[in-house]
């Protein structure tokens, strides 16, 4: 295989395939690169045996063949070059080459018929989304996912198809995120697919811009493809909770707070919380909220503000973090708390806003 490529054309390509890229992987070749070239066009593939991805580089000169290289030298290289380079690249047996004017490097690597990859079964459900639509829908629900819990259903995010609706639900059994959106097609089949933390933040990160992703579902895998990339994921096999079960269907008080005012006065509160629980105390009165934190080390911080309430006088303990990730998720001026005694779950969410929904459960402090 033989490439001429410049580097400008390549580097993104790289950088949004060795992201799946394992830096300690059970199996070498795990950390390279496939690199094929055929139709003028140069194909990279990245994977992790539970994730894939795959991005085209169209018009590209040079002779058909494939190889892999290590993945992670292979971008360094070519993000160390200058800015106008243009890079010779050429796969031979056990080595490639790297040449850019003067500079020449000699790097591993290993056969291209040993690259694994991730054989889905057919796609039986597949939807059109615009991607800062679909994207903008996992970062209001992604940061509520667990990390390493042992209920492995919950270390990922449910996607919902049912009728119109696009429902992303994200929990880690403390708090739950929920938001949705509407789709033109009536989906006829309903289907849910837990998509794993890692699948989540990899999506994320290449999806922009106005233009259609195309989502599709099978019983073990999800692919997304979007322009000239292709990323594919395996789905956590497991049960995800029934969230509408905890979810409050009425909470007899609400209250509205500036959510700047509210953000600003958590951050200063959570400085001294007990490092472990981070647990704030929300004290409300009529017209007045405040809100206290204090540790092991007898040291205490207390602040007030003016809020929108008229219910009883009540004290609620919350994880400061979860307040204050909801709160950074919403992107309105004020926030509608509701709440219910001290030990009811509180939801947060924008007000008159029902497809996006934050849930946090109390704490005894």
């Amino acid at each position: 295989m033989k490439i001429e490529i410049e580097r400008e054309r390549l580097l993104r390509p790289l950088s949004q395939v060795i992201s799946v890229v394992e830096k300690r992987q059970t199996l070498p070749i795990l950390g390279n690169v496939y690199l094929r070239y055929e139709a003028d066009a140069l194909t990279l593939i990245g994977t992790d045996l539970e994730t894939e991805i795959i991005t085209k580089v169209a018009g590209v000169k040079g002779d058909g063949g494939e190889t892999t290289v290590m993945a992670r030298k292979i971008y360094d290289i070519c993000r160390s070059l200058p800015d106008d380079a243009s890079l010779i690249i050429k796969g031979q047996g056990e080595r490639t080459t790297i040449k850019s004017g003067k500079s020449r490097f000699t790097l591993q690597s290993l056969p291209a018929m040993d690259f694994p990859r991730l054989e889905a079964e057919e796609w039986d459900v597949e939807i059109e989304v615009e991607q800062k639509e679909l994207k903008g829908l996992l970062e209001r629900t992604a940061f509520s996912m667990g990390q390493q819990d042992v209920r492995y259903y919950l270390n990922g995010c449910l996607l919902e198809l049912n009728g119109t609706v696009l429902r992303a639900v994200a929990t880690d059994g403390h708090r739950l995120a929920k938001s949705e959106i509407e789709q033109d097609e009536d989906i006829a089949k309903a289907r849910q697919a837990i998509v794993p933390r890692k699948a989540i933040m990899e999506m994320t990160r290449f999806m922009e811009g106005d233009t259609m992703a195309v989502v599709a579902f099978s019983n073990n895998h999800l692919r997304v493809k979007t322009g000239n990339v292709m990323f594919t994921s395996k789905l956590i096999d497991g049960r995800f909770p029934d969230y509408e079960k905890v979810i409050p269907s009425s909470l007899s008080t609400h209250l509205l707070v500036d959510r700047v005012g509210f953000y600003d006065i958590l951050a200063r509160a959570a400085i001294l919380t007990n490092e472990k629980f981070r647990g704030v105390r929300l004290k409300l009165q009529q017209g007045s909220m405040q809100v206290s934190a204090h540790n092991p080390e007898q040291e205490e911080a207390t602040d007030e503000m003016a809020v929108v309430y008229e219910g009883p006088e009540l004290e609620i303990g919350f994880n400061v973090g979860y307040l204050m990730d909801a709160l950074r998720a919403i992107n309105t001026e004020q926030v509608d708390l509701g709440v219910q005694d001290a030990n009811s779950s509180c939801t947060l969410n924008a007000p008159e806003e029902k497809k996006t929904l934050y849930l946090v459960m109390p704490m005894r402090l």
